[in-house]
């Protein structure tokens, strides 16, 4: 399983913070256009996300519901039949929500800067530090804290859930 350290907050002035992180970035920006079904589960996040390219994954994770930097512990799975997968899970667990979204991905360091265009509720940004063996959550939270000044996200800005709760509202 996975492990990162991430915030995700409203993007207060998204031309100025993708300036800034084209700035700092090592790479990107890298355009994916994603469409994320999420089912229903008795534990953590469970959903299917699809590529404008036609690839696929599936994704469990779990992260509570909290403005802080916190972590997220994930699983990513490669799948080669999304429609069928989208049906039987459908079928089982019944689907809690779709979000579509463009992302624009910067990478900085072992961060993941994701500016996510989320159809029906505007402009976002998450920091994802992925920590390394013996990095410690105070680690990846300092640097969630760096990142946040650098790009001018306040405590104000963070929100604290999933952009499918948000739609459900």
């Amino acid at each position: 399983m996975g492990e990162n350290i991430e915030i995700k907050a409203r993007a207060r002035d998204v031309g100025r913070q993708r300036e800034i992180a084209a700035q700092i970035c090592d790479s990107g920006p890298e355009l994916l256009e994603q469409t994320d079904t999420f089912f229903n589960v008795q534990a953590g996040r469970l959903k299917l996300r699809e590529f404008a390219s036609g690839d696929a994954e599936l994704l469990q994770y779990e992260r509570p519901n909290r403005t802080e930097p916190s972590k997220s512990r994930y699983s990513i799975v490669p799948i080669s039949s999304a429609d069928a997968l989208k049906e039987a899970l459908g079928a089982a667990l019944g689907i809690l929500g779709v979000v579509r979204k463009n992302r624009y991905l910067y990478m900085v360091g072992q961060t993941r800067i994701h500016f996510d265009e989320v159809a029906d509720l505007g402009d976002f940004i998450e920091l994802e530090v992925v920590l390394s063996p013996g990095q410690t959550d105070e680690d990846g939270a300092a640097i969630t804290r760096t990142l946040m000044q650098r790009l001018e996200i306040r405590e104000a800005d963070l929100i604290d859930r999933a952009y499918v709760d948000m739609l459900s509202k």
